[in-house]
């Protein structure tokens, strides 16, 4: 896979994880944010299971303990990062969530800058703040005062950044990107149920009500797009796939609109293209300059 076509599944996946909001934030109207989160992603363990067997069955060797190990830390990520966003939207509105989630496009090369001491290439720093702020005026230009619900979803960025540092890592180390997707869904559905059975009640007639919305997001939001993205990254960097993956904000704002009757402003159509400038700039200025210097590798 080439770089393109791997910022390209990104993108993808952010359009998925785009539609994927609008369930997410209307399923816990008849059943609580834990037991959504443990739901999907035991359904998700189902649609990456014949993928994770069909790769294993085509691996030149078998997944090494450390790598089973890295694994679970990255489904430990993963299920923190949707606990504090879950919980979060319970206490914030739909505008603040997504800028605040968003912000993982800022948070993600400052951390790996810090924990894998690797400098991204010149170009994300202004594309990540370009990203960030084409959010901003895409949920409306300005945010209400910060709730509980707006400070966990600003640890959630933090948190996605560190799970999309893990996948970068791990998928890449271990050649293994959806026995990686497997193993993290595995550990967000054992937690999520589990932590679902002490805090939280719960009814067949709650499941069967949030029943479209887990089924969307285990088999879309959850299964597929994770996957999407477990395998792009490691064709990519971390840093270049926050900028690709923040796209779920455009993504979550054209399907409202489509979906929901829900309207965007000047000021969100100017968040959109920002955002669509912020991926070009990514993808093209690396290029350009590669080509300037005569073939020398130019990492993103």
């Amino acid at each position: 896979m080439t770089r393109v076509q791997a910022n390209l599944l990104l993108l993808l996946a952010g359009a998925i994880w785009g539609a994927g909001f609008i369930a997410q934030s209307t399923a816990m109207e008849s059943l609580g944010p834990i037991w959504f989160i443990g739901l999907r992603f035991i359904v998700a363990t189902f649609v990456a299971l014949p993928f994770a067997l069909w790769e294993k069955a085509r691996a030149a060797s078998a997944v090494r303990p450390a790598d089973i190990i890295g694994f679970v830390l990255t489904g430990l990520a993963l299920f923190a990062a949707a606990v504090f966003q879950q919980v979060g939207l319970l206490t914030t509105t739909v505008t603040n969530s997504g800028f605040l989630t968003g912000l993982y496009v800022v948070f993600t090369p400052i951390l790996t800058v810090l924990v894998l001491r690797r400098r991204p290439h010149w170009i994300i720093w202004p594309a990540a703040l370009m990203a960030s702020f084409g959010i901003f005026l895409l949920s409306g230009g300005t945010l209400s005062a910060l709730t509980v619900g707006d400070m966990l979803t600003i640890v959630c960025a933090v948190l996605w950044s560190v799970q999309m540092i893990c996948v970068g890592v791990f998928a890449g180390r271990s050649g293994r990107p959806i026995a990686l997707s497997l193993v993290q869904f595995a550990v967000c559905g054992v937690l999520g149920c589990a932590a679902g059975i002490l805090f939280e009640p719960v009814s067949l007639a709650a499941i069967k009500g949030a029943l479209p919305e887990i089924l969307y997001a285990g088999l879309f939001s959850s299964g597929i797009a994770f996957i999407f993205q477990n395998v792009a990254q490691r064709y990519t960097t971390a840093p270049q796939a926050a900028i690709f993956l923040s796209s779920e904000a455009l993504f979550a704002a054209l399907f409202g609109v489509m979906l929901l009757g829900e309207t965007i402003s000047t000021a969100g159509y100017i968040g959109c293209a920002i955002i669509f400038a912020a991926m070009l700039a990514v993808e093209l200025v690396p290029e350009i300059l590669r080509g300037r210097r005569q073939g020398k590798p130019v990492e993103v």
